[in-house]
């Protein structure tokens, strides 16, 4: 697992990196054919994971409710962003990494509640979960890195 772990980091330094250097203003614009923006997608990586991997498993999760229900699934954009919440996304994208590795390695994932995602795989269990969650997180930073570019077209023009 330590392989798809060092993926997990790589993937949030990936979304820290864009988080730290676009605009406010880039990361709540919806850019013309998409229908969320960059840190919508970004905040929605963080309350994923905290899904498949803490929800499923019968635990706690290790973050606020707050971005659960806000950035989950099925939810809008936000644009109500205030500066200091950009900042505590940046300390979750490298937190949750960092505390997912020390509840694996202490067992924390015992019990599993099987998962059919909506991108039809099953997940049967934690390490299943966090393969998956890593393509999925994956998606959505190809996604975002759409958005710039849709973005820096729109400023183009």
């Amino acid at each position: 697992m330590n392989y798809h772990f060092q993926a997990h980091r790589q993937v949030r330094k990936n979304l820290l990196e864009i988080l730290q250097n676009t605009s406010h203003e880039d990361l709540l614009l919806i850019p013309d054919g998409f229908n969320n923006n960059i840190y919508w997608n970004i905040a929605h990586t963080v309350a994923t994971q905290q899904l498949l991997h803490y929800y499923l498993s019968g635990n706690p999760f290790r973050i606020d409710k707050y971005w659960v229900e806000t950035y989950k699934k099925g939810t809008l954009p936000n644009f109500d962003v205030q500066k200091s919440e950009v900042e505590d996304l940046e300390f979750l994208l490298v937190e949750t990494s960092k505390i997912l590795m020390k509840d694996y390695d202490s067992d924390f994932f015992a019990d599993y509640t099987p998962y059919t995602t909506s991108f039809g795989m099953d997940l049967k269990s934690i390490q299943d979960a966090i393969i998956f969650n890593n393509m999925h997180e994956s998606i959505h930073y190809g996604y975002i890195l759409s958005q710039k570019r849709a973005i820096l077209g729109e400023k183009g023009r």
